[in-house]
């Protein structure tokens, strides 16, 4: 049984689209649910795709979200499986996460459980974000799960391990654009022209003292400029600069502040350096925080039901837009070990494909546990 949705991971891995493009994608899982009996309920939107399974006797209805789109990565595994699609791989983990899902609708199939189940094929995780859209969605509205939850691969824990906290998991996240724009020139004649090469420069120096001086210590927020952009040509001076880069922080507060901070030192090279600048903060997360009552309760379960070992981890600076779904409806996401020495978005990771039986036997086990305890659910 295992092997099958190992098999099924790997035709994904094959295929990875970016974010609101996973056509190949969703037509591959809308396949593979015609192959499984008709008392499924299916719809798609956008490139997602819902699939809700009746109970048998719902009171309530509990949701699973899995994300489906690839990063621009250019592939290089040592899988006879790799990426059929030139400069895109599933360097993430979505690939992992839609077979467990598959997996976990295969079998509910098999063994309903009282309440209805809604699995949630989540496009654009890796941007611009698919979950807010798809949150405020007729589709999803009128399916709206009373409980949700997802989970993560992580390499950095070994298969057989589940690991989450109650309360913020994932930071929030904002990208970052900032273009200069000043008056290009010869190299030689350097007080005709406004070089915004040494403005970049500048600013990407000034932007480094905004964790260290302008939050609080006890805090914790992340400023990096991971492209800069600048010129022609070595002998001409750069009229134009584009700084790319992005902001994690561990609270909304730290996020206002650093974007505040931002804004102010850029006001300040354009004074400085005469010149023009514009800001585009590109896609922004919300942070992952998981319902404190429930998260606990669910490790507790884990440790007395489940012969996996388990974590109670440390938060992190890594982004997920899962935590829209978190600030409507109760839930949370935890990490599944999947061992490996290449981190998450590494063109050679290669997650153990064992963990997918983890996951399955887990998630399965969990949400019938759910639907048979009412006890289960956080009050109100």
């Amino acid at each position: 049984m295992t092997d099958r949705f190992n098999e099924l991971r790997r035709q994904l891995h094959q295929i990875p689209e970016p974010g609101f493009c996973e056509v190949k994608t969703q037509q591959f899982i809308l396949d593979y649910l015609s192959s499984l009996p008709p008392r499924l309920q299916i719809k798609t939107w956008r490139t997602g795709v819902l699939v809700r399974i009746p109970g048998q006797n719902p009171k309530r209805c509990i949701g699973y979200r899995a994300d489906m789109d690839g990063l621009p990565i250019t592939e290089q595994t040592s899988y006879p499986f790799r990426s059929k699609h030139e400069g895109y791989m599933h360097a993430c983990g979505h690939d992992m996460h839609m077979a467990i899902a598959l997996g976990l609708i295969t079998h509910f199939c098999e063994h309903p459980v009282d309440d209805d189940l809604l699995f949630i094929f989540q496009p654009a995780e890796e941007g611009p974000g698919g979950a807010f859209p798809m949150l405020k969605s007729k589709e999803f509205s009128d399916w709206k799960p009373d409980l949700i939850l997802a989970l993560h691969i992580a390499p950095e824990y070994p298969v057989g391990t589940i690991a989450t906290r109650p309360g913020i998991l994932f930071a929030n996240t904002s990208e970052l654009f900032i273009d200069l724009c000043g008056t290009s020139g010869h190299a030689a004649r350097p007080h005709l022209a406004n070089d915004m090469a040494v403005a970049a420069a500048e600013l990407t120096l000034q932007l480094q003292t905004i964790v260290s001086r302008n939050l609080n210590p006890l805090d914790a927020g992340v400023v990096t400029i991971g492209k800069i952009e600048a010129g022609t040509k070595q002998n001409i001076i750069a009229g134009h600069a584009r700084l790319e880069g992005t902001i994690r922080t561990l609270s909304t507060e730290a996020m206002e502040t650093v974007k505040q901070r931002i804004q102010a030192l850029v006001r300040g090279i354009e004074t400085g350096f005469d010149c023009k600048a514009t800001i585009d903060w590109g896609a922004n997360y919300c942070q992952v925080y998981n319902h404190p009552e429930l998260t606990q309760s669910f490790l507790q379960w884990a440790q007395n039901h489940t012969r996996f070992h388990v974590v109670e981890c440390s938060e992190t600076m890594a982004g997920e837009d899962f935590g829209y779904f978190l600030q409507e409806i109760p839930g949370f996401m935890f990490w599944l070990g999947v061992e490996t020495p290449y981190g998450l978005h590494h063109p050679q990771i290669e997650p153990d494909e064992r963990a997918i039986a983890v996951a399955i036997e887990t998630v399965s086990g969990y949400l019938k546990h759910l639907s048979q305890n009412d006890k289960a659910f956080p009050a109100g």
